[in-house]
């Protein structure tokens, strides 16, 4: 049975950019380095949509419309936005109430990103349920997860397609599935370290070695990457 380091290497190489997609990534640099985007961007994921054909052009009309146009520059102007205002790019109410809701929490503790990192270093993913962002509607352990590696935390999301392209490695190598949100997100933080990767390498790899038609996610879009 081949080794588990042994198996992942191939999964890993597969994905040449990772370590420049993840740093950019965990120095909160995502998306021009914009907080709101990264906010709106987490609340849009939060659906379970396709990231790259559903949710990243909606956070990209967003941005033009909004943040570029100079209407939206900081959190505390999407705490404060009308819902008619921005529903006509994302119809999903509880999307923009999340979005809206986290905005107002870190917008009131200083500095959009320091805020951010500030945040994602102190919460404690065994204590979501009495964290302040890990109260709000719509904030499972998937977008906390996602909103702490965007503040700078070298995790990683236990979502479905981590989920199963993790377990098919442990499979391979012969080790048992892990199921279980936290056991998940402990074992990928143990495996990783072991490996010699971080969490959040881990993490992306799985979603960019997903195929869209002919071609690997990572390779179709290429150039949407560089930007997000």
């Amino acid at each position: 049975m081949p080794v588990l380091k042994d198996v992942l290497d191939g999964y890993m190489k597969k994905v040449p950019r990772i370590q420049e997609i993840c740093d950019r990534c965990l120095k909160t640099e995502r998306w021009g380095g914009s907080v709101v985007l990264m906010v709106v961007d987490a609340a849009f994921t939060s659906v379970g949509l396709n990231y790259f054909t559903a949710v990243v052009p909606k956070v990209e009309e967003f941005s033009r419309r909004f943040v570029e146009a100079g209407k939206m520059s900081k959190l505390e102007d999407l705490a404060k936005v009308d819902m008619e205002e921005i529903g006509t790019i994302w119809r999903n109410e509880r999307s923009w109430r999340m979005a809206k809701e986290v905005a107002s929490y870190l917008s009131s503790h200083g500095d959009d990103g320091a805020a951010l990192r500030v945040w994602a270093e102190q919460a404690d993913l065994e204590k979501r349920r009495g964290d302040p962002i890990g109260m709000i509607k719509g904030v499972g352990v998937v977008t906390f997860q996602y909103l702490r590696m965007m503040g700078g935390v070298d995790t990683v999301m236990p979502d479905k397609i981590v989920k199963r392209v993790i377990n098919t490695i442990l499979e391979e190598s012969g080790h048992p599935q892990v199921n279980d949100d936290m056991d998940f997100v402990k074992r990928v933080e143990r495996i990783a370290r072991e490996c010699g990767y971080k969490p959040i390498e881990l993490c992306w790899m799985t979603w960019l070695i997903q195929p869209e038609g002919k071609m690997m996610r990572m390779k179709k879009y290429s150039r949407m990457i560089s930007k997000i």
